[in-house]
């Protein structure tokens, strides 16, 4: 009786009305999994951010449900964002791929969060126990990725197909086919509902094969006169694969660049999924030794990236590789939403400074790793779900896979499409959503979760750039000198000593008209001034002259000095002590140099003996992976 009242939920956190950050709960009573956990990349006016993670405020309130978790395969936008959120909550185990689980294990030991979880390699038509109500089984699909998986999950109300990125490749360059039959066998005992990508469900016909962009690299290989770039995602190790083996066919040594295309290729020629001699590598050192026909270079940045290395290539910038006259550039891959206008403008800079760039869908040198219409007819054929929730991808390609779902005979009240973080409730008779839970994004930089803040004023700054005010304040709340007025970014019809005027006389009104507000008599000879109220009355005003006399919204910095520090404090009523000489100050903060140099010295260079040391006698994966970033062509070969 307990099973039929309770209800299965899925809640998606990411990946919905938008492409990438997928990230997705299955719940049953006390008991939750999580399904993926990805990143996404920022646009445009994202100021200084380097990736956009999903809100997994529901997660980190509910971590003592967290049984673990199911990886589908290892691209960024699927895997990219657990060590982020190791740092949050536990994850008891993660289950995988084999690749991805190699990846994985590389970003965990990195962010130094290896301890926070076990991980698990999993084969085609593995089943793993999650928990007492979740049984995973894992179901070889086909992608641009190699060891990609669509997953069953068994729960107690019924199955549930979650299909994770796939297309349907009748001929995969690794030949490890789709496993349709175990999805039909699936579908023949009954599928309570489907959850399927939805990424080219608006493109008709299905999606091609791998294989087909295998003639037409080729023949560019073939042809080329001159040194050969050729730039693809790291993560399509199939068509890295093929690339590889035409550059043998043609007698060309590689060369790779990036230090992302370094490590997928390392790893998966360690598992079998890229078999090619040692010998077909040179380091990078070596591009200057062979001539420019005998030469291929596989490089990143195909996205346009702004620190990848064929951008950087491109601006001239790199520190090893120049493009010259007679070089032929190949972009093996379409730039994903957003992208565009970064690629548009990394081709034009490659053409500027000589080289050919062959780029486009007519070129026939890229092909999706997502179904088409076609394709998902067959996976909506084969699993005959009950329920059918679209997944992975913008509105309109959610509208269009509903639509095809109805196509196929499934009701459209079975139908539903979900924003992220909806609760979607089911039960062995009904689909429904049933309410909310916190999401959102999470912008991160180098230095952490960046708040909405801090990202409005990055974009005030871009926008309108900063008006800078600083003014020193006595006790009587008059100035003390000029403020120093600073404009930086922003494009004034008003001359600076004008403006010097307007803000002196704008602060000393303030503290005329408003200063005694903030100050108030504690006892007979004692003060407190709320200097922190006082800096922020002043700064109100700026920010409205500002906005009047510049006809801009500029951020205002006010800097306010003040006789104390800028708190509520007391002070007495008293002639402050006489501050000591700079002299004094100085040789009270810092020792004599004499003194302590040879200790220092001495310090240092015991500490460098014994970090030389212990790196001799120890293998920890944190100098694993310090040696995998560092890795070149050449120790990619061995």
């Amino acid at each position: 009786m307990t099973n039929k009242q309770a209800k299965l939920k899925i809640i998606p956190l990411g990946g919905l009305h938008e492409i990438g950050k997928n990230t997705c709960i299955f719940e049953y009573e006390d008991e939750m999994i999580l399904l993926d956990a990805g990143l996404g990349f920022p646009t445009d006016g994202m100021h200084g951010i380097n990736i956009i993670l999903p809100d997994m405020t529901y997660v980190q309130e509910n971590r003592q449900k967290i049984k673990g978790m199911i990886v589908t395969h290892g691209h960024e936008d699927h895997i990219g964002g657990i060590a982020y959120h190791l740092k949050q909550f536990d994850i008891p185990d993660i289950y995988g791929p084999r690749l991805a689980m190699t990846l994985l294990r590389d970003k965990l030991s990195e962010a130094g969060v290896s301890d926070r979880t076990t991980l698990h390699k999993v084969l085609p038509r593995d089943m793993v126990r999650i928990g007492k109500h979740f049984l995973v089984e894992y179901i070889r699909n086909t992608h641009s990725m190699a060891d990609s998986f669509t997953v069953a999950i068994h729960t107690p109300l019924g199955v549930i197909i979650h299909t994770g990125d796939f297309k349907i490749d009748f001929t995969p360059v690794d030949g490890e086919h789709f496993d349709l039959q175990k999805l039909a066998e699936h579908g023949e005992k009954g599928v309570l509902c489907l959850l399927s990508d939805s990424t080219n469900a608006e493109t008709p016909g299905h999606t091609p094969s791998e294989q087909a962009v295998y003639p037409h690299l080729d023949r560019i290989v073939a042809q080329t006169p001159g040194r050969l770039f050729i730039t693809t995602f790291a993560s399509s190790v199939h068509r890295v694969n093929i690339i590889l083996q035409l550059a043998q066919k043609h007698d060309r040594k590689v060369i790779i660049v990036g230090r992302s295309m370094l490590n997928v290729i390392a790893h998966a020629r360690e598992l079998g999924y890229i078999k090619c001699p040692d010998d077909l590598f040179l380091p990078l050192r070596a591009l200057s030794t062979l001539p420019d026909d005998k030469l291929l270079i596989l490089t990143t940045g195909s996205q346009g990236e702004t620190l990848a290395a064929l951008t950087r290539i491109s601006h001239d910038s790199h520190r090893q590789v120049r493009i010259k006259k007679g070089d032929t550039v190949v972009f093996s891959a379409n730039p994903i939403p957003g992208n565009t206008l970064g690629v548009a403008d990394t081709i034009d800079r490659l053409m500027m400074r000589g080289a050919k760039v062959i780029y486009g869908r007519h070129q026939g040198i890229h092909v999706s790793g997502h179904g088409s219409q076609e394709d998902h007819k067959l996976m909506l054929a084969l699993t005959k779900p009950k329920f059918f929730v679209p997944v992975h991808g913008q509105h309109r390609m959610l509208v269009q896979h509903a639509k095809l779902g109805h196509s196929m005979g499934i009701p459209e009240e079975n139908i539903v499409i979900i924003n992220n973080g909806d609760i979607v409730e089911l039960t062995p008779d009904s689909i429904a959503i049933g309410g909310q839970v916190p999401s959102g994004i999470k912008l991160v930089d180098s230095s952490g979760i960046v708040h909405d803040e801090v990202m409005k004023e990055r974009q005030q700054l871009a926008e309108d750039g900063v008006l800078t005010v600083a003014a020193a304040v006595d006790r009587e709340l008059k100035l003390i000198a000029p403020p120093e007025v600073h404009l930086r970014g922003v494009a004034a019809n008003i001359e600076q000593l004008l403006l010097q005027h307007l803000v002196i006389r704008n602060i000393e009104q303030t503290l005329s008209e408003r200063g005694q507000e903030f100050v108030r008599r504690i006892e007979e000879g004692k003060t407190d001034i709320d200097w922190i109220g006082l800096k922020t009355e002043i700064e109100g005003h700026l920010e409205r002259l500002a906005r009047r006399e510049l006809r801009c919204r500029p951020l205002v910095v006010f800097l306010l000095q003040t006789p104390e520090p800028v708190a509520h404090i007391e002070i007495p009523v008293a002639p402050a002590p006489k501050p000591p000489t700079l002299k004094k100050s100085v040789e009270k903060i810092l020792p004599k140099p004499e003194k302590i140099a040879p200790k220092a010295d001495t310090t240092e260079t015991e500490k460098q003996a014994e970090t030389e040391k212990q790196a001799e006698t120890t293998t920890s994966p944190t100098r694993t992976i310090s040696r995998r970033r560092r890795r070149s062509a050449a120790s990619v070969a061995s």
